[in-house]
């Protein structure tokens, strides 16, 4: 049955007491969009024959930017507050700490814009928990490590981003409600991610079979907003159907733009299509066209550069294969790009026999240099390193932090400028993007190794859940040595030049 009279109290509590934290519509009053408050309404309106919430568990899959997270910290407040539950136990969780606690700050904040709110709460910042005395009720963030922390009697749980959220946590939420609260409530909201294994996949599968008729469980609502199957991307009808929020919280030029954007820079199509459009995409797609890469032969030989500027990187990789020398020019908004790889001679039989790479034929052609033994020589690493800089004017030499102690320090001893460098997404995001953009417009120009393409044709892109990215390779018997070695060298004229990395030339606007 369906009680209009619950179905509007939930209305009335966000639209009486919550007020928008931050954008254009900061501190004025959450007016909830058409779809949020049918699906409000809905689980907070239908109800079982004994007075109680039919639905337990709400799946909303919705993309980005459509106000997920304003909503889901108005669920969590109403459960701590209006929901008259005595001694409420309300959570938010997601993958990590730092992503719960994005729905906690925001119901926070909302509290502390409303005079009534204020009074009934109590906020304690440092382990991100509310309490309500009158109630003894709490609203707290739960860390990664709560898969491991038994006895919680939940009332609702919040989990945010559902597809970075470890089965164990999913679990430990899911068993800790239920058995002594008369209406629990789990409110799952979640893009998609790019693990058909997880079980944010397991739960949009049978949300959709639950939606489609082929499961019948009343007490699941599945909310699924993504694009019409066999729809393009690229097509207007099919962002509006998996954007309900269209018109208000994003606008249609932000989604030209991004599109624009794609067409340029493909390796966003897939981001767009996961974030935006709410596709199951895979993170392990090719990076960079080998066919714009194999355009970008250059016929100028570096010694053609003696005496120029240039910042160079060390990628030292395992002692056992690939340890890659990069080397980047720049003339006339164009950079050139030099390689010397090393790889110890025995591993170049190994790998030509075991892995039918032509490690052998590439070290007779010269683009291999072989080192004696089964493990890299760093002494003729170090020695060629050396000669380099006799005839070029090394700015820098960008050096993986990895097991490099000892050549960073030989090499400084010898007066070449070093400068430690990750490989994590903080260091390599903004010279992969210019690396892409680079290689897409036929800016950096190279010799032609046949080593480098084997790499460039390799390598992958990995992105965390802030769009950051960084190379990556798909299987172990792969080798992106090259291509990392040169983001690394790419990065020192990225700075040198104040370049803007590319998304902040091309960035994506959404209001």
């Amino acid at each position: 049955m369906f009680d209009e009279q619950k179905a509007d109290r939930v209305v009335q509590f966000f639209e009486t007491y919550l007020r928008h934290c931050s954008g254009q519509w900061a501190g004025q009053t959450f007016h909830l969009i058409g779809w949020q408050k049918e699906l409000l309404r809905t689980v907070y309106g239908t109800l079982r024959e004994d007075g109680s919430r039919q639905y337990r568990k709400v799946f909303v899959f919705i993309p980005k930017k459509n106000g997920k997270s304003e909503l889901a910290a108005g669920v969590a407040l109403f459960a701590l507050l209006a929901d008259r539950e005595p001694g409420a136990e309300v959570y938010s969780a997601a993958g990590d700490r730092e992503q719960a606690s994005i729905v906690f700050n925001t119901a926070k904040n909302m509290i502390l814009q409303d005079r009534s709110l204020r009074k009934m709460c109590k906020i304690k910042d440092s382990t991100k928990r509310i309490i309500v005395p009158k109630t003894f009720s709490s609203y707290k963030v739960l860390s990664k490590e709560s898969f491991t922390k038994h006895g919680l009697n939940i009332s609702c749980a919040v989990i945010d981003e559902l597809h970075v959220v470890t089965r164990e946590l999913f679990e430990v939420l899911t068993q800790g409600s239920g058995a002594a609260r008369r209406q629990p409530l789990i409110f799952m909201i979640t893009t998609a991610g790019d693990d058909k294994n997880s079980i944010c996949h397991e739960q949009y599968t049978y949300a959709k079979q639950v939606r489609d008729g082929i499961i019948d469980d009343p007490e699941f609502l599945p909310v699924i907003f993504e694009k019409p199957e066999g729809a393009e991307w690229d097509d207007e009808s099919a962002w509006i159907a998996a954007n309900p929020s269209i018109g208000v919280t994003i606008t249609l030029d932000g989604f030209r733009q991004a599109v624009r954007e794609a067409k340029n820079i493909p390796s966003t199509i897939n981001s767009f299509r996961q974030l935006r459009l709410n596709e199951w995409i895979s993170s392990r797609s090719k990076w960079l066209d080998v066919a714009k890469w194999d355009a970008a032969v250059s016929g100028v030989p570096l010694s053609e550069f003696a005496g120029e500027t240039c910042y160079c990187a060390l990628d030292l990789s395992s002692t056992t294969d690939i340890t890659a020398f990069a080397a980047i020019f720049y003339r006339e908004e164009r950079y050139y790009l030099f390689l010397k790889l090393f790889c110890p001679a025995e591993k170049i039989r190994q790998r030509s026999t075991r892995d039918k790479v032509p490690y052998i034929q590439w070290a007779k052609e010269g683009w291999i240099t072989a080192t004696e033994g089964d493990v890299i020589d760093y002494k003729a690493v170090e020695s060629y390193i050396f000669e380099f800089a006799k005839a070029h004017a090394i700015a820098q030499v960008n050096i993986d932090r990895w097991n490099a102690t000892q050549i960073i320090q030989n090499l400084t001893d010898a007066g070449v400028t070093t400068v430690g460098f990750g490989q994590g997404f903080v260091s390599m995001t903004t010279p992969s993007k210019e690396f892409e953009v680079a290689v897409l417009k036929g800016t950096i120009l190279h010799e032609g190794n046949p080593v480098m393409r084997w790499m460039v044709d390799n390598v992958i892109v990995r992105k965390d859940p802030a769009e950051n990215i960084k190379p990556d390779k798909e299987r172990s018997s792969e080798r992106i040595d090259g291509v990392v070695a040169s983001i690394m060298a790419l990065d020192g004229w990225v700075r040198k030049l104040n370049k803007p990395s590319a998304y902040e030339r091309e960035r994506l606007t959404f209001i």
